[in-house]
């Protein structure tokens, strides 16, 4: 594990570079097709007797047998290598790293854990864990609603506590990112809506989703710069926010301001626009939590209102017909008629639109924004010998991220294209077995993060969802 270091700091050290533990294993096993790679049961962190029997059920039945072997390393991965439960005063309490840094990301934990969310009827210590995931990032809202990583030790002092901003004990970095949130919201809905079980939203859990629309609010601008600013001493340009830490000019309009990407890389224009999709998304939901389980129906008004406004500013704001592709979604916006139009590998994205349920999967406007993102007039779509495939600023040119080829598949409805995103992955882990963070289109074996516990799982997701609904594409 690698701790007290940022993500940048990781990538500077790997980028390029296959993981000789992984690879040496692999190696020592060459006469295995499918050597064991996965983690000894003995030094797994949790373990899910309902995970267990879904990797037996796709491997037994599936004949792709090197997908199955990817399946059974990358679906568990989460579980078997980043998560610390425990009960905390009589309640689940449940810190999730993301693989290679000792710090949990709202967005990270609650993709982390997702996919496992259909597995919790028949596996109560498994709903236990992902209680404990909404319990503690409740804490971690509650602590500072700006920040997007958090350490166990809630009187930690972080690394970055030079960074201009204010900085908490306990919290990591403090990269103001609109979907952090979301993350949260989406993941205690889904857990609702599964397990029937509201224990986890209390009145501190009410507290904290009442700091979201707040933030949010604070964060669309209207009069003056809000609370948040941010300066990093870097030679990063993207680590830090122009402006005297308030981030490049946007027109007050009713979208909200996110500082920084999913990739915690910082905006060009303030405008984000996938997040404010999942922002309005995330609002209803919040809104229908807090009017049915805590009969709260002026909080949930509130919510809805801030996601009309939202709303009705992205169908304002938020389209351009630049390119020859028709009306498409930017991926930022400074409504001053300023548009970048690219994506981004990561979630959220303008390709994992209908993923988050922001858009549907046939919406014309998305449709002509997939043809966009995936075509040579998207700047960060790779194409390569090894591959081709989604990409983004955050690792650089020509690398292409699993996440984006992943989100694909998710978002697809036709057979050959969820086939070859398949075929994609299982030709590019470079004999690892696990996904990672990003990939060079020529050559498969140089690779960032070795240890990425999001693209392993939701990985894991892609093939659970194909084995259900098109089993024939594993075959």
């Amino acid at each position: 594990m690698v701790h007290r270091m940022n993500r940048r700091e990781f990538i500077r050290q790997t980028s390029l570079v296959a993981s000789t533990a992984v690879l040496g294993s692999v190696a020592v096993a060459a006469e295995s097709p499918f050597p064991v790679v996965r983690v000894a049961e003995a030094k797994r962190r949790f373990k899910s007797a309902s995970v267990e029997r879904t990797i037996e059920r796709v491997k037994a039945s599936i004949g792709n047998k090197e997908i199955a072997w990817m399946f059974e390393n990358c679906f568990p991965n989460t579980l078997d290598t980043t998560v610390d439960f425990e009960m905390v005063n009589g309640r689940p309490d449940t810190y999730v790293i993301t693989g290679d840094i000792d710090a949990m990301w709202l967005r990270d934990s609650s993709a982390q854990v997702f996919p496992y969310l259909p597995l919790t009827k028949e596996d109560e210590p498994l709903r236990q864990l992902i209680a404990g995931v909404i319990n503690r990032q409740t804490r971690c809202i509650l602590k500072d609603p700006y920040a997007n990583a958090f350490y166990k030790d809630e009187s930690k002092t972080s690394d970055w506590k030079s960074d201009a901003t204010d900085m908490k004990p306990g919290v990591h970095e403090r990269k103001w990112e609109i979907d952090s949130l979301c993350y949260t919201i989406r993941l205690a809905y889904a857990y609702w809506k599964t397990t029937g079980d509201t224990s986890p939203f209390d009145d501190k859990w009410v507290e904290a989703v009442s700091l979201i629309p707040k933030t949010f609010r604070e964060q669309q601008r209207k009069s003056g710069h809000g609370p948040y600013h941010f300066q990093r001493n870097t030679s990063t340009p993207t680590d830090s926010l122009p402006g005297r830490g308030y981030g490049n000019p946007a027109k007050p309009v009713g979208l909200i301001f996110s500082m920084f990407r999913p990739s915690d890389d910082a905006t060009v224009f303030p405008f984000l626009v996938p997040s404010n999709f999942f922002a309005v998304v995330s609002l209803r939901q919040a809104a229908e939590m807090l009017e049915q389980i805590r009969k709260n129906p002026e909080a949930a008004a509130d919510c809805r209102a801030l996601a009309g406004e939202v709303e009705e500013a992205l169908r304002q704001y938020a389209v351009a017909n630049p390119l020859g592709f028709g009306n498409i979604y930017p991926y930022e916006v400074d409504a001053f008629g300023n548009f970048y139009c690219i994506d981004d590998g990561n979630i959220p994205s303008l390709l994992s639109l209908p993923y988050l349920g922001s858009v549907p999967k046939d919406d014309p406007t998305y449709l002509n924004t997939r043809r966009y993102v995936l075509s040579a007039s998207n700047p960060y779509y790779c194409q390569g010998k090894a591959a081709e495939g989604p990409g983004g600023p955050h690792v650089g040119m020509d690398m292409i991220w699993p996440l984006g080829i992943i989100t694909r598949g998710l978002t697809s409805t036709d057979d050959g294209e969820i086939r070859a995103c398949l075929e994609t992955l299982r030709k590019t882990h470079a004999g690892t077995g696990f996904m990672h963070e990003a990939f060079h289109k020529d050559d498969p074996k140089k690779f960032t993060r070795s240890w990425f516990a999001w693209a392993n799982t939701i990985f894991g997701e892609l093939v659970l969802k194909t084995f259900q609904e098109r089993p024939h594409l594993l075959d």
